[in-house]
């Protein structure tokens, strides 16, 4: 992780946002050096693929930091309307179009929240009214879960592809 070696004096905030960056990125960076094939390769028998991680993790973007703060329908989205189909990709899909609309939502949802008191609630979720700092704190978890599988999926392909 690159920015929260430092964090442990910064206030709370600077804290969470830090490892909410750093996993963002280290998501991001498990599809550095691939190819197409090895992005989109199926290794387990659900939607999951190193892309299709990244491109779920816009649509986790999009449904905490957009959708529960402005209110804007998935539909808006243009994008997936379940958490299964943000995993599904099109022929349109390719590492630079995934990433890019990744850096785009990534950005809008640094700065739509960058004003906001962690205690800020959060009204457009199903759950009812939450604060930003649980918004944050499960969004980080959750990027680190996905990088965690995905750091597994590029290590398996890198192999399958050496080996094979």
């Amino acid at each position: 992780m690159s920015d929260t070696a430092n964090t442990w004096r910064a206030d709370e905030r600077s804290t969470l946002d830090a490892f909410l960056d750093d996993y963002r990125l280290e998501l991001r960076s498990t599809l550095q050096g691939l190819t197409e094939e090895q992005a989109r390769r199926s290794l387990v028998p659900s939607l999951t693929t190193l892309l299709g991680l990244v491109k779920h993790a816009t649509f986790v973007e999009l449904a905490w930091f957009d959708e529960g703060i402005t209110f804007r329908p998935r539909s808006d989205f243009g994008f997936a309307s379940s958490v299964d189909e943000s995993f599904t990709l099109t022929d349109e899909d390719t590492i630079a179009s995934v990433l890019e609309r990744y850096d785009t939502v990534c950005e809008a949802s640094r700065q739509r929240i960058a004003g906001m008191s962690l205690d800020a609630p959060i009204l457009g979720n199903r759950r009812g009214p939450i604060s930003l700092r649980w918004v944050i704190i499960h969004c980080i978890a959750e990027l680190a879960q996905h990088a965690g599988h995905a750091d597994i999926l590029r290590e398996q392909i890198l192999a399958q592809d050496v080996i094979g």
